[in-house]
């Protein structure tokens, strides 16, 4: 019998790979790529493109969107693959309410190397000023269930075939059987 498709966040700080990372899992997977940025309000933006990092509040709402994502995605039938900060515990744990069994896949980096990738970025809201803000709000999620940390520093696609090891490692559906 096959285990179910598991909804799968890609997590981390800004630069880490969330939105490449992701896009190679779906690829693998036939999921569906969902990119959390996309869903941050209009406000959450302009403090961003400001250099003001979000707290808490300017959050809540926002997560409490993407498990909506989340829902309705798995709900089509499809595997939701959600790019997101997920930054602290309270919003992994946000996202588990909405969506049970979810899988992390955490993309660890230095701060010298986050820095150098979004400075790389042309286009994005999100500047290089607000990495060290980022990593003071980050609680690695290390030991928390379901949940793999990967060095973000490796080519993508030996990340997406971590990601597929380990679901099959952990009785979950592989990227390849989702297909």
């Amino acid at each position: 019998m096959n285990s179910p498709l598991s909804a799968i966040v890609v997590m981390g700080v800004a630069g880490c790979g969330k939105s490449c990372i992701g896009a190679a899992i779906a690829a693998r997977s036939g999921g569906r790529l969902i990119e959390g940025d996309a869903f941050h309000p209009a406000e959450n933006i302009r403090k961003m493109s400001a250099g003001i990092p979000l707290d808490d509040s300017d959050r809540a709402g926002w997560l409490v969107r993407l498990g909506q994502e989340l829902q309705a995605t798995t709900q089509a039938g499809e595997r939701p693959i959600l790019t997101c900060s997920a930054l602290k515990r309270r919003y992994r744990e946000t996202l588990r309410e909405a969506m049970p069994g979810l899988v992390f896949v955490f993309l660890e980096l230095s701060p010298a190397e986050a820095e150098k990738r979004v400075l790389a970025r042309p286009g994005h809201f999100m500047p290089a000023s607000l990495i060290d803000s980022q990593f003071a709000a980050l609680e690695s999620p290390r030991g928390e269930p379901l949940t793999l940390a990967l060095d973000a520093t490796q080519p993508v696609d030996v990340l997406a075939e971590a990601v597929d090891s380990w679901l099959k490692r952990s009785g979950e559906r592989s990227l390849a059987q989702s297909a």
